[in-house]
């Protein structure tokens, strides 16, 4: 039996068509741009599968000059681990709420002020407007490039065991779990509401328990995590929307060619577009989901709650935190708010 070498391999590659050698195994071109994508969700969700398809798109419009590997499900760390990642170059690329990114950006969390946004046309009005570019900028200036279309983490709702909530009123003294996050505690402490910073880990045990009566999540979230079976109304508060920014390397960003950014950015921007109509019907059926589990829904009076916030003081002390500039460009898009 004869034994092929690598080299007898490569002289009989030699005498090929060139058409010949573009399919054979083991002979392809290696990339141009070998990068490395990061993500903290499961290859279920929306976002993992339309970035897939946004990295095929990639590699099929680039002739494989852009190579993108996903690591999907935190396997490169935490979301602190990758922010730091990715700055540094370690990734390429990285797709942190907006939350977490504004430990690094303040001015990234302005999205996620309570009570601003009503629905999805207030949202993409600013994010795809004034206030995203804004933010854009801002996230240059630490080195790093985020593509212009956000994607959709979705709408936070409120879930109670006790009375549903339906206007301000209801949040005197209720004892809701939030995220260890200084705007989600300004927010509901405006509102009157006796918040605990927990984290996720234990809200199932402290809504059991009694430590606190109500938690605030995305209806998916809500779902997953079975919290309907010690909760059971939810309130459709709207009251944070949350997104992710899609972000790269500036360095890395920069050193790539004009042409192909030009593909990137389009495969990047318009999967997001696509990850928006995903998440949109995912909520009404998570909707359908866990009302058929018993958790009762009813609608909510969000004016009430914007005026309790403005009584507060709520939105003229994130006003100063954010500056002018932001704040102007969000009432631009959402109305008056401080």
């Amino acid at each position: 039996m004869t034994t092929i070498t690598r080299r007898t391999a490569l002289h009989a590659a030699a005498g090929l068509p060139a058409a010949a050698l573009i399919g054979a195994p083991g002979l392809a071109r290696a990339a141009e741009f070998e990068w490395k994508y990061g993500h903290n969700l499961p290859v279920t969700h929306p976002l993992h599968l339309r970035a897939q398809e946004a990295v095929d798109r990639i590699a099929r419009e680039t002739n494989g000059r852009v190579e993108i590997k996903i690591f999907p499900n935190n396997q490169l760390g935490g979301d602190t681990d990758m922010l730091s990642q990715v700055r540094s170059g370690g990734i390429t690329f990285f797709t942190p709420s907006a939350l977490v990114i504004a430990t690094l950006v303040p001015v990234a969390a302005i999205n996620a002020l309570g009570f601003v946004f009503t629905d999805y046309n207030h949202v993409w009005k600013a994010m795809d407007g004034g206030v995203g570019a804004a933010v854009r900028q801002a996230i240059s200036r630490v080195n790093l490039h985020a593509f212009e279309k956000m994607w959709d983490n979705g709408f936070r709702q409120m879930t109670t065991s006790g009375r549903a909530i339906t206007d301000a009123s209801a949040m005197d003294g209720l004892k809701i779990r939030v995220p260890v996050s200084p705007l989600s505690i300004s927010m509901f402490r405006g509102l009157g509401a006796a918040p605990a910073s927990l984290q996720f880990s234990e809200v199932y045990s402290a809504l059991q328990t009694r430590i606190v009566d109500a938690q605030e999540n995305p209806l998916p979230i809500i779902q997953v995590a079975k919290l309907y079976e010690v909760q059971k109304s939810c309130a459709l508060s709207n009251h944070i929307w949350d997104g992710y920014w899609f972000i790269a390397n500036g360095r890395a960003w920069r050193g790539l060619p004009a042409d192909l950014q030009r593909i990137v950015s389009n495969a990047i921007n318009e999967a997001g577009l696509q990850q928006r109509g995903d998440i949109a019907g995912l909520n009404a059926t998570v909707q359908a989901d866990l009302q058929s589990k018993g958790l009762a829904f009813n609608p909510t009076e969000p004016d009430s709650f914007r005026a309790k916030l403005r009584a507060a003081g709520f939105y003229n002390e994130w006003k100063g935190r954010f500056g002018d500039e932001a704040w102007s460009l969000l009432e631009a898009s959402v109305g008056k708010l401080a």
